[in-house]
């Protein structure tokens, strides 16, 4: 998909990603757009969060763009992506965490309150990334990083 933006010299001119929420509100990106976005987040993953190829990371995240961007960032850093739903209880969490042994933990800046308290007993997780305008002790912020 990447390639699009350099065939020919040409720009598709249908979107890549297209995302409304309830509210009506839009983000939409050319495939141009998302080239350099993942890339800037896998760069993000790789460097701010020192993960690496074969790095596993859980993202418990709703549905947002953010969601779509660090799935696709992951892909192109060769990092695991495990996505789990908003509706985990920490004991979830906690047994995913260790299992896994995921380096990193992706959340949203309302969700991370009920998910901080499992995260310190991990003995894998080597960074925390939040997505969202918030900010937490601790935590690096996606969109401050990107």
């Amino acid at each position: 998909w990447s390639n699009l933006v350099l065939q020919d010299g040409r720009k598709p001119s249908n979107p890549a990603f297209w995302w409304v929420n309830d509210e009506g509100e839009e983000v939409k990106w050319s495939f141009e757009e998302l080239a350099s976005l993942s890339r800037k987040a896998a760069n993000v993953l790789s460097q701010a969060c020192g993960l690496q190829r074969g790095d596993r990371v859980i993202a418990v995240l709703p549905r947002v763009p953010d969601w779509w961007l660090l799935n696709v960032a992951c892909m192109r850093a060769g990092i695991v992506f495990i996505p789990g739903t908003s509706q985990l209880t920490a004991k979830d969490i906690s047994y995913r965490l260790e299992a896994s042994k995921a380096k990193c933990f992706i959340t949203s800046d309302t969700l991370a309150p009920a998910v901080e308290s499992v995260l310190p007993g991990s003995q894998f997780l080597k960074s925390k990334l939040l997505v969202g305008k918030g900010s937490r002790a601790g935590w690096l912020n996606l969109k401050e990083l990107l």
